[in-house]
């Protein structure tokens, strides 16, 4: 089946957090010389699905790709991670979500996000109990923001039947985290653990810089609220690398990913 693309998230004229500049931008993907595509000033987001061949419905995933929430990488962490979840028998869906610096409303442009997918369920062959989301770097910051919200918070006013859907995932990849930690291995006051959140796989670098310690942070957050999660932390590998297969020990991470989902997600290591 073909990807659907560039579905829209809100109708026209009720995109919530709208700003009057918006209409002065155009989306666009900036130069580039290391293969990498940067989408920017993006004010109309949008969904495209990537359907896994199979006869039973999928689990499925959302993608939000990194960028500091001013760009979206969106070939390394967006549709090269589609292809690696179609290729494990997981759909995928792409989120576009709205930058530069716009957390809240990327906030709500996720969540609206995760109630389409659960809303679609049938018509895209998706088990809605088993819609995960992964992110990367910034965007990882919006998946655990998506899987962590205070108790009864809404990210925008409800507007159809997609919103009756729990926007909560059930289980989540979080990639080379940012923004996360506080002083002393404190957590992101918007990160509101508790025992409704959802199982984690976390990996990242020891030499990712100043935020090696999201991925700590939010560790012993879970394990806290005990919440099933896994940590990989390796000794080196950096930042920002996506699908790459730079030869670093951090390139196993879609493996390690792969058989956390079929152990303690799926139970089964067919699907």
């Amino acid at each position: 089946m073909k990807p659907i693309f560039d579905i829209p998230l809100w109708a026209d004229g009720k995109i919530p957090f709208a700003r009057p500049e918006d209409s002065k931008l155009k989306e666009h993907v900036l130069d580039s010389e290391d293969g990498i595509e940067r989408v920017t000033d993006v004010t109309v987001p949008t969904l495209s699905f990537y359907r896994a061949t199979g006869k039973t419905p999928r689990p499925v995933v959302l993608i939000c790709p990194g960028g500091g929430y001013s760009i979206l990488a969106w070939n390394h962490e967006g549709t090269d991670i589609a292809a690696w979840l179609n290729s494990n028998g997981i759909s995928a869906a792409l989120l576009k979500y709205r930058c530069p610096g716009r957390r809240e409303a990327a906030f709500a442009d996720a969540a609206r996000a995760m109630r389409i997918v659960r809303s679609k369920a049938s018509e895209w062959n998706i088990d809605p109990f088993k819609a995960g989301i992964i992110g990367f770097s910034a965007g990882a910051h919006l998946a655990g923001r998506v899987c962590n919200p205070a108790p009864g918070q809404e990210p925008y006013e409800r507007a159809d039947s997609a919103d009756e859907f729990d926007f909560r995932p059930d289980y989540s990849f979080i990639i080379y985290p940012a923004y996360y930690d506080r002083e002393n291995l404190g957590l992101d006051p918007d990160m509101h653990v508790s025992s409704k959140t959802p199982p984690a796989f976390i990996m990242q670098a020891e030499d990712d810089t100043s935020l090696v310690d999201s991925s700590i942070a939010y560790f012993m957050a879970l394990k806290r609220e005990r919440i099933p999660s896994e940590l990989h932390m390796f000794s080196h590998g950096g930042h920002g690398y996506g699908m790459f297969k730079n030869g670093n020990p951090t390139a196993v991470w879609p493996e390690l990913a792969m058989k956390w989902f079929a152990g303690d997600i799926m139970k089964s290591p067919v699907w």
